[in-house]
């Protein structure tokens, strides 16, 4: 990491909040040092978005797809495949290229294509190479992988089709990742993946959920150091947002400012490496509150932003810069 010890990371996340607002200083200065002053504001057309300073062009523009419908193996706490409920289905090769072409027609930029895990994590992406190929190469969409766990066969199978970036979920702690994700030696098993990904060359954009176990923090900042050695070509911070139906739908969101803390560790740890805050976090007051705390902590980029934020990005002396993609390209224009 940027520190000198995983300690110094730990001790941030205890800080004062007087002490924080210090140390937050310091990762924004560190952040114009290395980037300037323009904030990437993202919003991917998976979900509707308008606020006062920007409308979605096109609600085809960037969408998601699932390669597995509204199934997965694994059930994790948070999701119980909740979330795929809003992808668009493309559950063989034929499927996966018509919907491609169709948003392309439509004057797409791109696709993020996911979809549930199975029983050892992986997302079966093996069976739409060619499709995925296509995509990028025919029809010229930007594709992004939510890969899941990877192999080496997969992630040939990725760089033959020249994807964009690849997503994955990385958690520090194994008891979590055993609990929440129902995933055996599962931090193991993810640098495992961070690590076949580097190696052939594939941007790569780990995820970091604040507050899986329930709310409660464990193992967020084991996993920014595993993901520091690996030279990743950003990083994206989630958080918690209560599902409805699914086990942790009556539990308590982190704070904004735990949030905060994650992406600061992040900012000084990763100093030169584009930081995001994600599109998965509560919304409301919660999310303002950590639009600003996430500007405050030198983010480059935030999914989904509030008006509120925008606002204050400007009262920091940000420049708002709106694209309507995948967050997880940042290092396209960023590096």
């Amino acid at each position: 990491m940027g520190f000198d010890t995983l300690a110094d990371g730990q001790a941030i996340m205890e800080s004062s909040s007087s002490d924080f607002k210090d140390i937050m200083k310091s990762a924004y200065e560190s952040r114009l040092k290395v980037f300037g002053n323009e904030l990437l504001c993202y919003s991917p057309t998976a979900y509707p978005y308008k606020i006062e300073e920007h409308r979605q062009v096109s609600r085809h523009n960037f969408i998601s797809i699932s390669v597995t419908g509204t199934s997965c193996a694994l059930q994790c706490d948070h999701c119980e495949g909740r979330l795929l409920k809003g992808m668009e289905p493309a559950m063989t090769s034929d499927q996966l290229i018509q919907v491609c072409k169709e948003v392309r027609m439509r004057g797409a930029e791109g696709v993020l294509i996911s979809g549930g895990s199975d029983s050892r994590g992986h997302v079966p992406l093996s069976q739409f190479g060619t499709a995925i190929k296509t995509a990028t190469t025919e029809l010229g969409l930007k594709v992004v992988v939510h890969t899941g766990l990877v192999d080496d066969e997969t992630v040939q199978m990725l760089k033959e089709a020249s994807i964009d970036a690849a997503m994955l979920d990385i958690i520090g702690s194994r008891e979590v990742s055993e609990r929440i994700y129902h995933l055996e030696d599962g931090p193991r098993r993810m640098e495992q993946s961070l690590e076949l990904l580097h190696a052939a060359g594939i941007p790569t954009v780990p995820h970091v959920l604040v507050g899986l176990d329930y709310g409660s923090l464990g193992g967020e900042i084991e996993a920014l150091d595993m993901i520091s050695r690996t030279n990743p070509a950003g990083v994206v911070i989630i958080a918690l947002s209560p599902l409805r139906k699914t086990p942790m739908a009556s539990a308590k969101p982190p704070s904004a400012e735990s949030i905060g803390k994650v992406l600061t560790v992040t900012r000084l740890a990763m100093k030169e490496i584009p930081v995001l805050l994600g599109c998965a976090r509560p919304i409301g007051q919660h999310k303002i509150d950590t639009d600003k705390y996430a500007l405050q902590s030198g983010v480059n980029g935030v999914a989904y932003i509030s008006q509120a934020g925008v606002d204050y990005a400007k009262s920091l002396g940000l420049k708002p810069v709106f694209r309507d993609v995948c967050c997880s390209l940042a290092y396209e224009i960023i590096t």
